[in-house]
């Protein structure tokens, strides 16, 4: 396997992308907006930057990561001559089955497709495409290039080929491989999003506020995020994506978006890509912090 497509140049496509180039593997990154795929490339660029400024990384490799990702924005092009294709698209399953059933007319019955799907059935994905024993799950973590972890989802069909080539292929990423079986949320969802759920929950019943919430989380319980600045990191509309996914999977309230999540998506308020959340990461928020940085120095 020495050629992967992506598809999706936001967030979670670019840092795929990255983490594939900087292994030495040829990557086509596809996205129909000519714009996202400059962001993407950008962030990229920053991110090799941090990168080498630490040490990590030689310039010569940064350069060489770079110039392994070629951009696309049609995906019929793109996708010519992947050994796989990893769809990176925006959490939603209608967009999800449309890519795939595109996929299915276009790529060799060889080719892999994996889905970095966080929530939704690997199952009801394969079922648009004529060989489903060889569609999985790749969830990555964000961000991509840092975390250790892929949670490998295996649907209904999936084969025990298609499987054992992807545990192999993520540890060639130097990353740990968890296999999951097909129900909603997984593992890492199923677990992680009721207790963002919940501390909004507790939140809304102004038990504590939100700093004081985070603080628990992290002194008391030893994570290294409060799950609050973790749902704004993670974006506010992903979250209650999942909830609901989780929600109608299980038919049980207890996976019932709290109310706050819905009307805080709602006001457009969906953490550090839209400026606010549960915190501000507005431009003045951001100059108000380094001027007492400043002024502290």
């Amino acid at each position: 396997m020495k050629i992967v497509a992506v598809i999706g140049a936001g967030t979670m496509g670019n840092g795929i992308a990255h983490t594939f180039a900087q292994n030495g593997f040829t990557v086509k990154l596809i996205d129909v907006s000519e714009a996202a795929l400059e962001k993407g490339m950008t962030t990229i660029f920053t991110n090799l930057d941090r990168m080498q400024n630490k040490g990590s990384i030689t310039a010569e490799e940064k350069m060489k990561t770079i110039s392994n990702i070629i951009c696309y924005t049609d995906i019929e092009d793109g996708v010519v001559g992947a050994d796989l294709v990893i769809e990176a698209a925006t959490e939603n399953l209608d967009l999800k089955l449309r890519i795939f059933k595109k996929l299915n007319g276009i790529c060799p019955h060889n080719v892999i497709f994996a889905s970095n799907t966080s929530s939704i059935s690997i199952t009801q994905i394969a079922a648009v495409v004529t060989h489903p024993e060889r569609v999985i799950g790749m969830h990555f973590m964000n961000p991509v290039p840092l975390m250790p972890l892929v949670e490998v989802i295996r649907g209904e069909k999936t084969s025990d080929e298609v499987t054992e080539i992807i545990m192999t292929l993520s540890k060639k990423l130097d990353k740990t491989p968890v296999e999951a079986n097909d129900f909603p949320g997984f593992v890492t969802n199923r677990i992680l999003m009721p207790m963002i759920n919940e501390a909004i929950e507790t939140l809304e019943n102004k038990v504590a506020g939100v700093y004081e919430i985070d603080t628990v989380m992290k002194l008391g319980m030893g994570h290294p995020m409060g799950p609050l600045q973790l749902a704004d990191f993670i974006g506010l509309d992903v979250c209650l994506s999942i909830m609901n996914v989780l929600h109608e999977g299980f038919k049980n309230p207890k996976y019932a978006p709290c109310p706050l999540l819905v009307n805080m998506v709602n006001a457009k308020k969906l953490g550090i890509k839209s400026g606010e959340g549960f915190y501000d990461y507005s431009e003045s928020k951001k100059a108000e912090k380094i001027s007492k940085q400043f002024q502290q120095n």
